[in-house]
């Protein structure tokens, strides 16, 4: 009979064996900052043998040229990961520097300073500028240029949520680091599960700033004081491997994504009624006003 061996590298969602459960995926997004990006770091390496194959002129153009696309990819992976955490809220702000606008335009110039470097006189560098930067807008595109999200809503109300939004990603940030030097999967699948309820709720808020009085502490000192018990059980777990230390972390994350997830539900049923209110006094004052709605049974 085949038999299935589990241990530490091979979790289940209950902790011994075989794949991880499928809700520590949930909500997982893979990032476009890899392959072609990381294609822009290497692209310009030629150029130091290049360089110090150069009379001195040609040796400062080339390092500046190298420098410049090095800049340019570096510019260009924050600003795709920039993209994407815009990308994933339902209510951002544009980019505060267009980052990847600049790298467009540091690609073209470092391709300049390498046409120029070559001595092929002017034309060719100024080609290699104009064709670069437009080749890397192209290729990458370029950063959100408007607000998302934000029509019709309070702006006052828009930067709290914005805020609360990206404190909360600093803790679950926090927290997966902490966890990635405990090397315990099946901790770091409940904790997916935790955080799963955690964007669900945060949702809930964006779609509804009003929202975040009733979540503000959960998404405040809840979530803060999980980040320290997670830290505190890392620090513990990768030391001395205590199973009773991971039993009770793994019952408090537990406990915690029980109580987001049930918080959220009542987030989600005072929206209804509300709406079931709104719509009833609606009704009333068309009624007083002599006009009456009819259902629609189709």
């Amino acid at each position: 009979m085949a038999q299935r061996f589990g241990g530490k590298f091979s979790p289940t969602p209950g902790g011994s064996g075989g794949p991880p459960s499928k809700d520590a995926f949930r909500g997982a997004r893979r990032t476009r900052a890899g392959g072609r990006v990381n294609f822009l770091f290497l692209a310009p390496l030629p150029l130091i043998l290049r360089a110090f194959a150069s009379e001195p002129l040609g040796l400062a153009l080339n390092l500046v040229a190298l420098a410049l696309l090095l800049l340019a990819a570096w510019m260009t992976r924050e600003g795709i990961l920039a993209h994407e955490a815009y990308d994933a809220r339902k209510i951002a702000r544009r980019p505060g520097f267009p980052r990847k606008i600049a790298g467009s335009l540091l690609t073209g110039l470092g391709l300049g300073v390498a046409g120029l470097a070559a001595g092929d006189g002017l034309l060719a560098p100024l080609i290699f500028l104009v064709l670069g930067t437009a080749l890397h807008s192209f290729a990458f595109g370029i950063d959100p240029l408007s607000d998302k999200g934000m029509d019709g809503i309070d702006r006052f109300q828009t930067d709290r949520v914005a805020r609360v939004v990206e404190k909360a990603e600093e803790h679950m940030a926090a927290m997966n680091d902490a966890l990635r030097r405990a090397g315990d999967r099946g901790a770091e699948d409940a904790m997916a599960r935790f955080q799963a309820s955690v964007q669900t709720m945060l949702s809930s808020v964006e779609d509804d700033p009003r929202d975040l009085t009733a979540a503000r502490k959960y998404l405040g000192v809840y979530l803060m004081g999980a980040r320290d018990a997670t830290v505190k059980f890392a620090d513990i777990y990768a030391r001395s491997q205590d199973e009773a230390a991971r039993t009770r972390y793994l019952s408090l994350l537990a406990d915690l994504d029980q109580n987001f997830a049930a918080k959220t539900a009542r987030l989600m049923e005072d929206d209804t009624t509300d709406l079931d209110i709104e719509i009833e006094v609606l009704q009333s004052r068309l009624g007083q006003d002599g006009i009456h709605l009819t259902r629609d049974t189709s």
